[in-house]
């Protein structure tokens, strides 16, 4: 099964405009509607307004009703895994259980350094990562857990409600690091999320792919269990634009994720990808 989702942009673009976004994407039947997680805007010019994705992610889950909502990515290294909990698990009740949980690695240099916060090495970051899956897996479904990890350490924690998903929201984790990362999707994720930028040539998404199904063979694990996404600009071309998402689609990926950016009006840009739903949810 294909699912459709979209990812408007949360930067460059005022409030009344991202409840239209968000009011189309549940009336017209997609799947998801995501945001991210960035403190300056992303692009070569990182100037500018952009919103706090997890604010954004509560209002959402007030003003939509069937939608999925969720962040691709939340940045690992933004927040203690204990205080990431809390925001999901809030925002999953909020929403009525309709929260994927997103998360990578995380590590901007230029917001890192604007706010004195040091960037860890691509290593230490990974190995974050993979303590934070077992964390919030523990905080989710346990009364109380004690955690001795190399970077984090918890001692009778409780974290309290538990997700109204049982036992836990979908992990969707952002990685393209073939020693460590795709390890840690393999252990620990539901759907794969390609760190790669958007636009990379699908024989490379294939080949990151196949990277991920050996090292499920390694932890023991079906990598047929673990679903594929990724995300990409919408062509202003309709016929272009499902030639694109049928390309994915035939390459074995089957969560879509769609960013109407790079148009002058990001709400037309929806209304057209809610177009072209119909013809997306064909391709499945």
């Amino acid at each position: 099964m294909t699912t459709v989702g979209l990812k408007p942009p949360q930067q460059h673009l005022g409030i009344a405009a991202l409840r239209e976004v968000w009011a189309i994407a549940d009336d017209a039947g997609f799947d998801g509607c995501w945001v991210f997680d960035h403190l300056a805007p992303m692009g070569p010019d990182r100037t500018g307004d952009i919103f706090d994705g997890w604010t954004l992610l509560a209002a959402m889950a007030e003003a939509t009703s069937r939608v999925r909502i969720g962040c691709l990515v939340s940045g690992n290294t933004n927040r203690h895994p204990g205080t990431f909990a809390k925001l999901a698990v809030t925002v999953d009740h909020l929403s009525g259980g309709r929260l994927d949980v997103g998360l990578g690695a995380g590590g901007d240099t230029m917001t890192d350094a604007m706010m004195g916060t040091p960037t860890p090495s691509a290593v230490e970051r990974v190995e974050r990562l993979a303590e934070a899956c077992e964390i919030l897996s523990l905080l989710w479904t346990r009364p109380v857990t004690d955690y001795r990890g190399r970077h984090y350490t918890l001692n009778g924690a409780i974290s309290d409600p538990k997700p109204l998903q049982r036992p836990k929201p979908p992990l969707w984790l952002g990685s393209s690091g073939e020693k460590r990362g795709l390890r840690v999707v393999a252990e620990h994720a539901d759907v794969w999320l390609s760190a790669a930028l958007p636009g990379t040539e699908i024989a490379e998404l294939q080949r990151l792919s196949a990277v991920l199904d050996t090292h499920c063979a390694a932890a023991g694990r079906d990598p047929a269990a673990i679903r594929r996404a990724v995300q990409f600009r919408l062509p202003s071309d309709a016929d272009g634009a499902i030639r694109l998402a049928e390309s994915y689609v035939e390459a074995g990926f089957t969560e879509l994720a769609l960013m109407p950016t790079g148009h002058d009006d990001v709400v037309k840009a929806t209304e057209a990808a809610a177009k072209l739903l119909p013809r997306l949810r064909d391709l499945a």
